[in-house]
């Protein structure tokens, strides 16, 4: 993960109650398609992508790189969670001279509801803190996914700023995991 600091990568699968946090395998490319295709998925991110592109361009082991989970229940792929750099030339910022790290996560629709969001998502943000303690986070979505503006609140993500983009209203928010003294 050099892009946002000395970080040896792949870690060790991060295991939560239900889930297991791991790099990507070939097994999982069929997932992968399933979810860039997806109109479900895609309604708050421009709509998916054609099936036929994907199954031409998709690599044989898709998201294999630093910072990309795949989160497992029970041997199969539901989704993935990924901590990428936020580029400073990308709306919203919390400090110019801060790299922050920005969350992304995508879900099949069938583990949709079920809490694994939240699950997997703390347990990523709870290595990040662990790998690179007192870097910030951060985390875009259109106000309109309801959904996400909720697990944003509960990973207790805070707004720092609304704004225009891609014809919609979009929310920035940062974690940190250092607490802020008084």
């Amino acid at each position: 993960m050099t892009e946002l600091g000395p970080v040896a990568w792949p870690p060790a699968p991060i295991r939560t109650e239900r889930l297991v946090l791991r790099e990507s395998e070939a097994r999982d490319r069929a997932a992968f398609i399933e979810l860039f295709a997806s109109p479900e998925v895609h309604t708050y991110l421009g709509g998916p992508r054609p099936r036929g592109e994907l199954e031409r361009t998709t690599p044989e082991i898709p998201g294999r790189r630093p910072g990309f989970f795949v989160i497992d229940l029970d041997g199969a792929m539901i989704g993935m969670v990924k901590l990428d750099r936020h580029h400073a030339e990308s709306p919203g910022r919390v400090r110019p001279d801060v790299g922050e790290a920005e969350l992304g996560y995508l879900f099949l629709p069938e583990a949709w509801g079920r809490g694994y969001g939240a699950e997997a998502c703390a347990a990523a943000l709870h290595w990040f803190a662990g790998a690179l303690p007192g870097k910030p986070v951060v985390l875009r979505t259109q106000t309109a996914n309801e959904r996400s503006m909720r697990l944003a609140a509960k990973l207790g993500f805070t707004e720092v700023e609304r704004y225009e983009d891609y014809g919609a209203e979009q929310w920035f928010g940062v974690w940190s995991s250092v607490t802020p003294s008084g």
